[in-house]
């Protein structure tokens, strides 16, 4: 499992509607603007793209998360044009831009691109930079047009720099300006923020989100950074091996994980040996575990519980103990590693007050509102 620190999730991503775990998954009413219908691409004999499929409608922000070589970067690459697909297709706007045996260009797409690595023109100042995909526009038009994303980006009056006087964030700003200039109807998103160090990184997300949910933009991310996904997106497909494991909300993924690769690689936690009574309730080592939906698996299965540190309460009180044997600080809150009489581990997020020693042995009790349990 993944040891990341989880944060709790904006209340918007909190209510957006689950998906399904399987087909094309369109998670909001009203038209899409993109259609992406069980596309295939490989290099060589190599599969990177196996029957992937998604709708995104206007006005929302998506996120393909997932792995390096996940096939994540294909994909967004097929949608800009960069890419032929072997089979499937892709519907912009009501139009087959993408498909086995047709290819429209990119420039003709009208879809934006921010790079991972910004792919600013050195030799140009900022707004000829921003100004550079405006071809059709008058001068007069193309000046008030790159003042306006320049303002809207938090660069007025930035003009006449050059990419090298920027910092990294300005870069980023500048970037997602060049992409908005031309009001596309998707923009796209590459690993925008991996270049930046952790804290400029999240605070640069939530503005770019608000940036965009400001302009009524439609968007798709790509990241292997969960907490990115988390900061903007507004519906989530989780990639493994070139396709879709679950997508949803991330308060969804987190809390209800459709497969094992899921429960793993979003958030942090351990699984835990049960087994399946014949009433519904699950027996651990913690106690016992009453699902709110029954679990669709045989009576008297073995079983492997999600265990999330935020369902490890510290209870002095508890007859059940636990051995400190490792802690991490993190401001507010300590990351235990428990050790269980069986020998077993569990992770607890406990306020920072409460600084145990490394070998002590604390009372924990379970409290999991949301049981997720695998077949053994």
């Amino acid at each position: 499992m993944r040891t990341d620190s989880y944060s709790r999730l904006p209340a918007a991503q909190a209510r957006a509607r689950p998906m399904a775990r399987s087909g094309a998954h369109e998670t909001a009413a009203g038209a899409a603007v993109i259609e992406v219908d069980r596309i295939r691409h490989a290099f060589g004999r190599h599969a990177v793209v196996k029957g992937l499929s998604f709708k995104l409608a206007r006005g929302n922000i998506a996120c393909l998360l997932g792995p390096s070589g996940c096939g994540k970067t294909t994909v967004l690459r097929a949608i800009a044009g960069f890419e032929p697909l072997q089979d499937g297709r892709i519907v912009l706007e009501g139009q087959t831009v993408s498909s086995s045996d047709a290819l429209v260009p990119p420039e003709q797409r009208r879809i934006g691109m921010v790079f991972q690595d910004y792919a600013l023109f050195p030799h140009l100042d900022v707004a000829a930079n921003v100004g550079f995909g405006l071809h059709s526009t008058g001068r007069a038009g193309r000046a008030a047009r790159v003042e306006e994303v320049l303002e809207l980006v938090g660069l007025a009056g930035s003009g006449r720099k050059y990419p090298h006087e920027l910092s990294g964030g300005q870069q980023q700003r500048v970037a997602l300006a060049r992409a908005l200039a031309p009001r596309p109807e998707l923009l796209l998103l590459d690993e925008p923020f991996s270049n930046l160090d952790v804290d400029l990184r999240e605070r640069l997300s939530l503005e770019v989100r608000a940036i965009l949910k400001a302009q009524g933009t439609t968007a798709i991310l790509v990241t292997h950074d969960q907490y990115e996904a988390f900061a903007m997106a507004d519906e989530i497909g989780v990639m493994h091996d070139g396709v879709i494991e679950q997508w949803g909300s991330a308060h969804e993924l987190y809390h209800r994980p459709a497969s094992r690769f899921v429960a793993g690689f979003i958030g942090q936690g351990v699984l835990m040996p049960g087994h399946l009574r014949g009433d519904g309730r699950i027996e651990v080592e913690l106690g016992m575990l009453h699902p709110a939906v029954p679990l669709q698996l045989p009576a008297d299965a073995a079983v492997d519980v999600l265990v999330r540190p935020d369902d490890i309460v510290h209870d002095d009180a508890s007859p059940m103990q636990a051995e400190v044997v490792h802690k991490a600080f993190r401001g507010a809150e300590i990351l235990y590693t428990l050790r269980l009489a069986s020998g077993g581990r569990v992770l607890a997020l406990v306020p920072s007050h409460h600084n145990h020693a490394m070998g002590e042995r604390i009372g924990i009790r379970v409290e999991i509102e949301d049981v997720v349990a695998f077949a053994a």
